[in-house]
């Protein structure tokens, strides 16, 4: 009899989707599998799982109304929680080259952030302001918005999430400075507990030229946040 061979997926994402089950790597397996896709429930024991919290909420899951809830709510993760399959250095590493010698900021403001506290699950809302200085290299616009996307869509702390995007900007491009700053609402505390509506938090990474330079952190901070109808 052949021996069956192990199903390899590409990320934690895939087996998310299709509801696969990883099992421990093999001596043999050429790429190992992380403890987290190892440990990782199915797509059955994922929505048996939310049956059980609508039950504990005090609802009857078999009603009509939920009957399906569980099914939606697992597709609802796989959007909510999709950038644990992608690699935000990836979308970094395709730059230009050919740039005519610009070396001012690039700067994309207001870039919509939608993420997930990790301490009670429930939505941070708000917006990312990320700027580079480039040094040789630029790097197509939409792949900037696209780590901020990556980032955003894993249980987070907008501290972390601020320190993530910078660092990795600065990691692959390797510019002359990164700042981000972002501004977002956590209905961890405007929903439930302290219930404080209209409140936002601010954080702020700056790197390279973007510390060190007054001059140069003062042009970014005027730029997302002075009179943009010149634009």
């Amino acid at each position: 009899m052949t021996e069956a061979k192990p199903v390899k997926t590409p990320s934690a994402l895939r087996d998310f989707r299709e509801g696969a089950t990883a099992t421990a790597p093999r001596a043999t397996d050429s790429a190992p599998v992380s403890a987290a896709e190892a440990g990782r429930p199915s797509r059955e024991e994922a929505e048996a799982a939310i049956r059980t919290l609508l039950r504990w909420a005090g609802d009857d899951p078999t009603r009509e109304g939920l009957v399906d809830t569980p099914a939606r709510v697992a597709r609802a993760y796989e959007e909510f929680f999709a950038g644990y399959g992608e690699d935000p250095e990836d979308i970094l590493r395709r730059t230009f080259e050919e740039t005519d010698g610009y070396d001012e900021m690039v700067l994309l403001r207001d870039i919509r952030i939608e993420s997930h506290c990790e301490h009670h699950m429930v939505p941070i809302l708000g917006k990312a302001h990320v700027a580079y200085l480039p040094d040789r290299r630029v790097v197509g616009i939409s792949k900037l918005a696209r780590v901020v996307e990556i980032y955003a869509k894993r249980l987070q702390i907008q501290e972390k999430l601020t320190a993530q995007i910078a660092n990795a900007i600065n990691d692959v491009l390797q510019p002359k400075g990164v700042a981000v700053v972002m501004e977002a609402a956590h209905q961890c505390m405007t929903t439930r507990g302290i219930r404080k509506p209209g409140v936002t938090m601010v954080t702020s990474r700056m790197l390279g030229a973007f510390r060190d330079n007054p001059t140069t952190r003062r042009e970014f901070m005027a730029l997302i946040s002075g009179d943009r109808g010149h634009f």
